[in-house]
């Protein structure tokens, strides 16, 4: 246990380095937490698969050229972020203004670019059922990790995560736009109905998906 906590302060520390002060070798990386290069490569090589780290090869004078070490977009996720804070306080300065019809604005500039988008994407599905797995992927590439199944009689669509749900809870009518917008992306022929809701306390939100 003493090693595996060892082994995660190790690539904490790394990861640490990296974002100060952008790309290393594994040498300059084992000087600055006092092991060996060798070492260093080991916890890199794990760091790497987690999707955290890459490389680059970096020419040094007239030796072998170098393995430069720096962060991946997915590593910017580990560290603190006030974005979250932030967006509350933007929502609640924006609902006081004019009795919300600036954040009624807002809301719908917002579903009409989403329709935009997801019906231009849409448009390349034959059936339902390949428009609502372009949807899935759409709505897991914008963090939801979304799926698709089906109970025999209509689509189900889940989102397994939501990532602005901070947002979503201090402003109901944000849940309600993404309803909308995924009624009028399919069309009126198609019934969308939310099933389940992570701000009600679900484990996820899921919408079953229908002919009328």
């Amino acid at each position: 246990m003493r090693q595996k906590t060892l082994a995660t302060e190790t690539k904490n520390a790394l990861l640490d380095i990296l974002k100060r002060e952008g790309a290393l070798d594994a040498e300059y990386l084992g000087q600055k937490l006092e092991i060996t290069a060798m070492a260093v490569r080991q916890h890199l090589y794990v760091l790497q698969d987690e999707g955290l780290i890459q490389w680059e090869s970096q020419a040094q004078g007239r030796g072998r050229p170098k393995k430069h070490w720096s962060l991946t977009e997915a590593a910017q996720k580990i560290f603190p972020d006030a974005h979250q804070e932030l967006a509350l306080d933007l929502i609640s300065a924006i609902q006081k203004l004019d009795d919300g019809v600036v954040m009624k604005n807002l809301l719908e500039k917002r579903g009409a670019q989403q329709i935009a988008k997801y019906r231009d994407a849409l448009s390349k599905g034959h059936t339902l059922k390949d428009k609502i797995h372009i949807l899935a992927d759409l709505r897991s590439s914008e963090g939801y990790m979304a799926d698709v199944t089906s109970d025999g009689a209509a689509l189900l669509l889940h989102e397994n995560h939501c990532p602005i749900c901070a947002a979503a809870t201090a402003c109901s009518g944000i849940c309600a736009n993404e309803l909308e917008v995924f009624q009028k992306v399919l069309g009126q022929d198609y019934s969308v109905t939310r099933e389940s809701h992570i701000i009600s306390g679900a484990r996820r939100c899921s919408y079953r998906i229908e002919a009328k």
